[in-house]
């Protein structure tokens, strides 16, 4: 139903209202529209049943908004008709308009809503008069500018150019005109607002022309790219036809090109002059010679070698004392000495301008974090981070590299590193410095004495460059499991830093902050899966690793890891929480792998705790000797090195020295025979600290006095009876203090290493310094008196062998 009301000049009709997304609708204009919108669909519906086929099209300003408001619609629109309607498959309705007359409507007013469309009280807006001539001078510049702009696009119908052409008033001339330009709905929207017929149409008048200087460059880009396409097909089929002869001519490139080339980067490149003129010359051979000579792609490799390399290229340092702590205690927990090193060249390196790059050789066994420290240097200074394992090398070509005269010549490893991390003061980390072999090929090791050498890897001189190159900036970092594998002459090179190892109390924290964490997170598992306690982090380091380090450690954590992982899967229960104590860690990681030396529950003659050092920490040695009879025969058995039985013999010779006093008979070793042994022969055993462990079981022995079950003991013996310094201590003593000994014996000497030895350690052990084999034996046998060395006379009685002086004829 439409709804006339008298409103002076105009008339207002009310029907439903549908908004248009970047479409403008003109009066007199025939658009066919695809709708989708539900409200959109019934208002066309509305339109058809109540309004005879009348809506009011007006576009909305936000073509985003997918429920526009009245506000959100512009002022102006177009009363329009619907000629057809299509409902498609998907839903929506192909409808085609036809627009009728130009209307306004107040958008603050409040939309009546009929059968779910909205109703809009609109009015029309009539044009404005106009001068007949100057309508006339429009009609005729605008019919012109069509015909130009119609030949330009042929898109536009020929139908469409018919009823323009034929159409002569300004109004509607504008109106029709306006739908088929190609510009923004908001620029159609402006002209449809205005009344004036004559400012419509030059407005549309200013769009065609703009159309048309648009097209014109179109076509002007078209007719350029056209030209560029055929000059680029045509150098494209010259240059299929170049190659071809080049390779008739058994060259495949321009080798000129790539020259010139390479002679323009080797003058831009920043590095020395030695080796651009070297680079230069070798350049000028290159042109000389034709590519198929096998020499060219030496010459040309060589040349790329030269202009790949990071000459003088380095890397800001960052030199934050504080950030480069953080960073270090961030990634290792203990290792104070190597960190202290590290500080102290940064303070160096901020207070002078230029330091040669030190040489640091960190030497530990397998595990203890050697090369993750290097890494972390390099992280708290912000260098590049160079790895290089050195493992099994046997050839000087790999440090030093090859001479050309050789096929496949190639730099030494140290210049291709330095290739690939295009630095020249990267942390360079030598892996395994010890594993180094050598044979007719050469000695690699004699190669790093100039790599290693502060004062002449400035001018490090590989044998495929045979040029200089400044090494000084690199700070090298050289690591290995002992001294023994490194060369003399290299070791000089070098500073030289122990990493012995971490303390069980070191392992613990670092399997708390640092392993289980980690491994809680590669398994997926979140801190309240897996509850590690200390107790059973002590179990598992006690009894099934047997190491220095913490890989091992690190290893049956991610076992128990994955075993949670496993349940966690399989009840489907995230929140599964495992506690994880030392009886759930024998159910989880099973039968113990690893039996450490426990202590005697009471003293026996002839038995003695002994403390040795390996590359996996300290352990409890058991030293036994039993007596036979015999003809002075001494068996040494248990895997012994040569310096243990070396030492097992200068104990056995300190005692017949010491017989008298000890209230032995001066034949006695005649009558019986010996036998030394260290349990676990399986397991290779040597080393200078078991002398004074030897010389108490013998003297337990031959005294028949026990050996206290609580005391450990530590030491080299000479001839003499004194005691010489060992290595070792921190292991040694962690292990006395495992086997739950209550006094440890160690020389003297080695009073100045407990203070490395953590306080709790020191605290719990008695630790007694010793300097004579007299002093060993006083404090080690059970029930010996204090006179036993002085006083013989007051000793003798307590001797019960038949090998003693009380044994013999007439003894009192």
């Amino acid at each position: 139903m439409v709804e006339n009301r008298g409103l002076g000049a105009a008339s207002s009709m009310t029907v439903p209202l549908m908004p248009l997304r970047e479409v403008v609708m003109f009066p007199k204009s025939i658009v066919p529209l695809f709708v989708g919108r539900d409200v959109s669909i019934r208002a066309v519906e509305l339109a058809l049943r109540r309004h005879d086929k009348h809506l009011f099209l007006v576009a909305q300003r936000d073509p985003a908004e997918e429920q526009p408001q009245p506000e959100d619609l512009f002022t102006v629109g177009t009363v329009s008709k619907v000629l057809q309607m299509l409902r498609l498959p998907d839903g929506t309705i192909k409808v085609l308009f036809e627009g009728v007359f130009r209307a306004a409507w107040d958008p603050t007013q409040r939309l009546a809503m009929e059968d779910g469309a909205p109703l809009a009280t609109v009015w029309e807006v009539e044009d404005t008069p106009c001068s007949p001539l100057e309508a006339e001078a429009m009609v005729r510049a605008v019919h012109e500018a069509m015909e130009e702009y119609a030949q330009a696009n042929r898109k536009l119908p020929k139908e469409a150019q018919l009823a323009i052409a034929s159409i002569h008033q300004p109004g509607r001339l504008a109106d029709a005109i306006a739908p088929h330009l190609r510009v923004d709905f908001a620029r159609k929207q402006a002209v449809l607002e205005m009344r004036s017929p004559i400012q419509r149409l030059e407005r549309v008048y200013e769009l065609i022309e703009e159309e048309i200087q648009i097209q014109n460059l179109e076509r002007k880009i078209k007719t350029r790219v056209k030209k560029q396409m055929e000059e680029n097909q045509r150098e494209y089929y010259l240059g299929e036809q170049l190659k071809a002869i080049q390779k008739e001519m058994g060259r495949e490139d321009d080798p000129r090109a790539e020259l010139d080339e390479l002679e323009e980067r080797l003058r831009a490149k920043d590095m020395p002059e030695a080796a651009r003129e070297k680079g230069l010359a070798e350049l000028k051979k290159l042109r000389q010679m034709p590519p198929s000579a096998a020499e060219y792609i030496v010459l040309r490799n060589y040349v790329d070698w030269i202009l790949d390399l990071p000459w003088n290229a380095r890397r800001e340092v960052r030199v934050d004392l504080a950030e480069a702590r953080r960073v270090l205690d961030a990634d290792h927990y203990g290792l104070e000495k190597p960190k202290e090193r590290i500080l102290e060249y940064l303070a160096v390196q901020s207070l002078v301008e230029r330091l040669r790059g030190p040489i640091l050789c960190l030497v530990g066994p397998p595990g203890v974090g050697k090369t993750s420290l290097a890494k972390s240097i390099a992280k708290a200074t912000g260098r590049e981070f160079v790895r290089l394992s050195l493992g099994g090398v046997r050839d000087e070509a790999e440090i030093r590299g090859h001479r050309r005269t050789y096929v496949g010549a190639l730099p030494g490893k140290i210049i291709q590193s330095l290739k690939k991390v295009q630095s020249g003061n990267p942390v360079f980390c030598l892996d395994e410095v010890d594993k180094m072999s050598m044979d007719f090929r050469g000695d690699p090791s004699a190669a790093l004495l100039e790599v290693l050498d502060p004062e002449q890897n400035a001018t490090f001189n590989d044998h495929y460059l045979d040029l200089d190159y400044d090494l000084s900036s690199v700070f090298f970092i050289t690591t290995a499991n002992s001294m023994q594998g490194i060369p003399l002459p290299l070791q000089d090179r070098m500073e030289i830093i122990s990493i012995a190892g971490y303390l069980e109390t070191e392992k613990e924290r670092i399997a708390m902050d640092y392993l289980l964490p980690k491994q809680r997170s590669q398994h997926g598992l979140q801190e309240t899966n897996v509850i590690l306690g200390e107790d059973a982090v002590r179990e598992i380091i006690r009894h099934y690793t047997r190491e220095a380090g913490v890989r091992n450690l690190e290893r049956e954590i991610a076992a128990i890891c994955r075993k949670v992982a496993r349940r966690v899967v399989e009840e489907g229960n995230r929140e599964l929480c495992v506690q994880v104590g030392p009886k759930e860690v024998g159910e989880l990681l099973g039968v113990p792998k690893v039996r450490h030396e426990r202590r005697e529950d009471r003293s026996l003659v002839g038995v003695a705790n002994g403390l040795a050092w390996t590359q996996v920490g300290g352990e409890l040695l058991l030293v036994e000797v039993a007596l036979m009879p015999g003809t002075g025969k001494i068996v040494i058995t248990g895997k012994l090195g040569d310096v243990m039985q070396e030492s097992a013999k200068a104990a056995l010779s300190y005692i017949r020295s010491r017989g008298e006093l000890l209230g032995l008979r001066r034949d006695f070793y005649q009558e019986i025979d010996i036998h030394v042994h260290v349990p676990e022969g399986a397991t290779p055993k040597d080393g200078p600290s078991a002398g004074i462990t030897l010389a108490t079981c013998l003297a337990s022995a031959l005294l028949d006095i026990p050996v206290r079950h609580d005391v450990a003991m530590t030491g080299e013996i000479t001839l003499r009876g004194r005691v010489l310094p060992i290595g070792g201590v921190r292991e040694k003593l962690l292990a006395a203090h495992r086997a739950l000994m209550r006094t440890v014996l160690l020389p003297r000497e080695n009073a100045r290493d407990l203070e490395e030895v953590p306080r709790q350690i020191r605290e719990e052990l008695e630790i007694v310094l010793v300097e004579s084999m007299d002093e060993v034996l006083c404090h080690a046998l059970d029930g010996a008196p204090a006179t036993l060395l002085s006083r013989p006379e007051d000793f003798v009685p307590l001797c019960r062998g038949l090998h003693r002086v009380a044994d013999r004829p007439g003894a009192q």
